[in-house]
């Protein structure tokens, strides 16, 4: 008797990500695991700080000016109240520090998305078409870069300050950061993606696209762009740290959050006046997590690279 054949079942989405070369290196790689361990506890922490922060720092109701300044709770004249003690308003600091990841983390994620779709856009167009719509945009692309982003920065937001005011400005800081450090780094992208756009138009599948009639929009976002998405993970990855840095840093010299809506820039700035008085914690924690932050993107951001490349991976 012949046997009925079963037919096999489809695999799911989890067992092909099982089975592929991503999952394999990195449950061998422990720096890896280390960091995205502690990146998702963070990103965790940031999305859960309504609900795990003893105070919302945000509530002038909660907060009383006689508990500023507080020492962390294992110093000898902290308060349990305070795990991470209080800044100079008398916020808690682990709830600030929670409410101030997330600002951080989503300035950083969406001037990233930005900088994307510009890159991507400019990339794609630049070589595809090449000729002098890619020469006139690789030259755009290399006066952007003669400019530093905290130049640009700096200046766009000082003079945005002194037009609209200070109350207007603290509305939109977000909308204002996310916008500046967007567009200023736009160009890392283009020329990533179109330098994989100059190999990938000369494959047979892109003459095969031509040839059924497609338009060329079609084939660079349906075709070539999903054969470009490993070195734009990788860039990600990375100019999310380098977004987080700038936002800090412009939130340091005091042209990011305001005060009242503090990231960990903010923090670190808030602080840093009281720094010598003894009141160390209010600068130094936020600065450990800001570095800590940055520190994990950056080695995941390198290793994804490695595991892109096997030539660079030894693993």
């Amino acid at each position: 008797m012949n046997e009925a054949v079963v037919p096999a079942r489809p695999e799911t989405r989890w067992q092909r990500i099982r089975q592929s070369n991503i999952y394999y290196y990195f449950l061998r790689d422990k720096v890896a695991m280390v960091s995205a361990v502690i990146l998702l506890l963070m990103v965790a922490g940031a999305l859960l700080a309504p609900v795990l922060a003893p105070q919302n720092p945000y509530d002038m109701a909660q907060l009383d000016i006689m508990n500023s300044e507080l020492p962390p709770a294992w110093s000898e004249e902290g308060d349990s109240q305070f795990l991470l003690g209080t800044d100079d308003q008398g916020r808690d600091l682990l709830s600030t520090i929670l409410y101030g990841t997330r600002i951080s983390l989503t300035i950083g994620l969406f001037a990233v998305i930005l900088q994307a779709f510009l890159g991507i856009v400019v990339g794609l167009t630049a070589g595809y078409f090449g000729g002098r719509i890619d020469g006139f945009l690789m030259r755009l692309a290399d006066i952007q870069l003669s400019f530093s982003t905290m130049m640009v920065a700096i200046i766009v937001l000082a003079v945005f300050q002194a037009a609209f005011g200070m109350e207007l400005y603290s509305r939109m800081a977000m909308l204002m950061l996310i916008l500046v450090i967007g567009i200023a780094e736009w160009p890392q992208y283009a020329r990533t993606i179109r330098a994989s756009v100059l190999a990938e138009k000369q494959k047979e599948y892109v003459e095969a696209t031509r040839v059924m009639g497609f338009g060329p929009g079609r084939i660079m976002f349906r075709h070539i762009l999903p054969n470009c998405l490993s070195p734009i993970l990788v860039i990600s990855t990375v100019q999310i740290a380098n977004a987080i840095i700038s936002e800090a840093a412009l939130s340091f010299l005091g042209l990011g959050m305001p005060p009242s809506q503090p990231s960990l820039g903010a923090l670190i700035s808030s602080g840093f006046e009281y720094i010598f008085s003894g009141t160390w914690w209010i600068t130094v924690i936020p600065g450990i997590v800001l570095v800590v932050l940055v520190l994990v993107m950056n080695l995941l951001g390198d290793w994804l690279r490695d595991v892109m490349n096997p030539k660079l991976y030894k693993g």
